[in-house]
């Protein structure tokens, strides 16, 4: 019996929206749809156990997890994120839409993911160091430089980046600067990793405004996950002269519609780890944040936040997916009944993996790039991308997203075909 007979995806799953975004684009595939099932289907997904001693001398275990999509087009990338509500279908769902996201924007990998099962605030830095270390040493059978590269995710960070390279390093018997990315930049780091998610998100966003006549000068922004790529995103867009007019984290939504001062906001995010207690703006209930006057909407939290009865409130002409799923597939058919455009984050948010796989490089040949070099490579690649998924929607008279789709799963399956059956 497959490991699938045990997903029963709900409407609203991950898994079940990735599975809804693969039936929509069979009818642009042609004669290469005889291959689809391999897109619904995981190669590999390995479920571990992790038991850790806590600092008082008890012992937990902790669920983990790494799902390899496909490796039809090279080996797994895809990050590592610790949350208590990480399960198998998430992680399968957030490694296909990596398939797809490294095949849009022509790097040569193929889509995994990982996570653990737990609230890593409750863990102390030595419990949260020793949990990184064993989960690293199981899944350690199927990663490597040439394997599967797993990356930073929601709540990990460099600090667990390098654990985990030195982890595996350890077992193998000599350092693998590239069997992650994300590291410390003394560690084989990239400059611009950090921010490069973010960066995608603002690219993209120029492009399309550009394309739909929309001015980022003035234009009003509003922002759903203050993490990296959320605020990131946020300051790229206010340097171009527009303004957040409305923040939401898990500590709590914020509305100005004057715009935040960016310097004050990121000074609470720092301090405070979110930006709930920043004094500027009002204080609105969570499910507010969706009926702000914006021009520019950014999920950039988790997924199935965008849902029927949101988008029918959203006020937006463009939203930007920073996050990983956030739009469920009824979402996607009122947005784009309604005129609001949607980038969707299998190209939007494909900064982070595009210099993931710009450090992975600079790890193999020990050389490594000035951060204005990553900017200006990174742009190209995204705009380039754009402009070819943007070419396929105009020709097929289909949304971004599905566009992002045929172009991304078009190369995916031909090198299944072209690489045939074994045995």
């Amino acid at each position: 019996m497959s490991y699938l007979s045990y997903i029963n995806p709900t409407a609203t799953s991950p898994w079940h929206t990735y599975l809804a975004q693969v039936d929509r684009v069979l009818p642009y595939l042609g004669p290469l749809a005889r291959w689809a099932e391999t897109l619904k289907r995981p190669k590999r997904a390995l479920i571990v156990d992790v038991p850790i001693e806590m600092d008082d001398g008890s012992v937990q275990h902790f669920e983990g997890f790494r799902v390899q999509h496909n490796l039809s087009r090279g080996p797994g990338k895809g990050g590592v994120r610790y949350h208590p509500d990480v399960n198998l279908e998430e992680v399968m769902a957030l490694a296909a839409w990596m398939t797809i996201k490294n095949a849009g924007v022509g790097l040569p990998y193929g889509g995994a993911k990982g996570g653990i099962r737990v609230d890593p605030k409750l863990l102390s830095n030595k419990e949260l160091e020793r949990m990184t270390r064993r989960y690293t040493s199981e899944i350690g059978i199927i990663i490597g430089p040439q394997r599967d590269i797993p990356a930073p995710d929601v709540n990990t960070n460099p600090q667990i980046m390098a654990w985990m390279m030195d982890t595996y390093s350890m077992n193998t018997g000599s350092t693998a600067t590239g069997v992650v990315t994300g590291k410390p930049i003394h560690l084989g780091g990239s400059l611009g990793r950090v921010k490069a998610t973010g960066r995608g998100v603002f690219v993209t966003g120029r492009e399309a405004a550009r394309r739909i006549g929309l001015k980022l000068d003035g234009a009003r922004v509003a922002v759903q996950g203050f993490g990296n790529v959320g605020s990131a995103a946020a300051e790229l867009f206010v340097g171009a002269g527009a303004k957040i007019v409305a923040v939401q984290d898990h500590t709590g939504t914020l509305a100005n519609p004057r715009g935040f001062d960016m310097a004050g906001l990121m000074g609470t995010l720092h301090r405070d780890g979110g930006v709930g207690n920043f004094r500027e703006g009002e204080r609105i209930g969570n499910e507010a944040f969706w009926d702000v006057d914006c021009d520019i909407m950014i999920p950039a939290a988790l997924e199935g936040q965008i849902t029927p009865e949101r988008a029918n409130r959203m006020k937006a002409k463009l939203v930007l997916e920073g996050a990983n799923g956030p739009t469920l597939p009824e979402a996607d058919d009122v947005l784009h009944d309604r005129g609001i455009l949607v980038v969707p984050d299998v190209i939007c948010n494909a900064g982070g993996v595009t210099v993931s796989y710009f450090e992975w490089v600079q790890d193999f040949s020990s050389f490594f790039w000035s951060e204005d070099e990553i900017n200006v490579r990174l742009d190209k690649i995204m705009i380039d991308a754009l402009k070819k998924i943007w070419d396929t929607a105009d020709h097929h008279k289909i949304t971004l997203r599905t566009a992002t789709f045929a172009v991304a799963c078009e190369r995916i399956l031909i090198a299944r075909e072209e690489r045939g059956l074994y045995p």
